[in-house]
């Protein structure tokens, strides 16, 4: 032990100092072959339960917290039932149009039938072709015969869509001899037309 009445040197006291001062802060320097745990952005933590970090080449901005979630949109629903609504107006309109709109209406009338007529004791199929604008409706009409033979007034209903309509008359002839004959088909209604066709009855015998 030194004499406390010697004078010491003052630089040896700064030298013991700082030495002792330099070991007792900075510690052991940890070993060369020391492998991080986990790494988290920029930090490195060493060994398990070392609370030590250096510090990071940038300061850490903290995450934002979440937002509030956007609120969900009012007024979805009520526009998937306004589409489902439009379309089933639109049916609904188009089958009203198809059932209350403008009437049928006649383009053409032809009768047709074989021009050669019928044989002994057959009949001869007399057919009328009325041409319509495919509107539905109800066609009237009469057949009136060369004979003198007029029909009650007949009717004919034309559906939707459809543009023809085909009426059918049958002339049974019997007995022998010739016989001119004339069929004509009177249309009443929606609009009056007439027309005919014309064949001959022939039996010999």
């Amino acid at each position: 032990m030194s004499d406390p009445r010697v004078p010491q040197d003052p630089a040896d006291d700064e030298y013991s100092a700082t030495v002792l001062g330099s070991h007792w802060f900075s510690g052991p320097p940890p070993p060369a072959d020391a492998a991080p745990d986990r790494v988290e952005g920029s930090v490195l933590r060493f060994g398990p339960g070392v609370t030590a970090a250096m510090a990071p080449p940038f300061p850490l901005v903290p995450a934002a917290p979440p937002g509030p979630r956007p609120a969900a949109r009012r007024g979805g629903g009520w526009r998937r039932y306004t589409l489902a609504a439009v379309v089933l107006a639109a049916v609904l309109g188009y089958l009203a149009w198809q059932r209350f709109g403008p009437a049928v209406e006649v383009r053409e009338v032809a009768v047709s039938t074989d021009p050669r007529g019928p044989g002994c004791g057959a009949a001869a199929d007399v057919v009328a072709v009325v041409r319509t604008n495919g509107r539905p409706g109800t066609l009237t009409y009469r057949w009136v015969r060369s004979d003198g033979t007029r029909s009650e007034e007949l009717t004919e209903r034309v559906p939707a869509g459809r543009t023809e309509a085909t009426l059918h008359l049958l002339w049974t002839f019997q007995g022998t001899g010739s016989y001119p004959a004339r069929a004509e088909l009177q249309l009443i209604s929606p609009v009056e037309r007439t027309a005919a066709a014309e064949f001959t009855y022939r039996c010999p015998r």
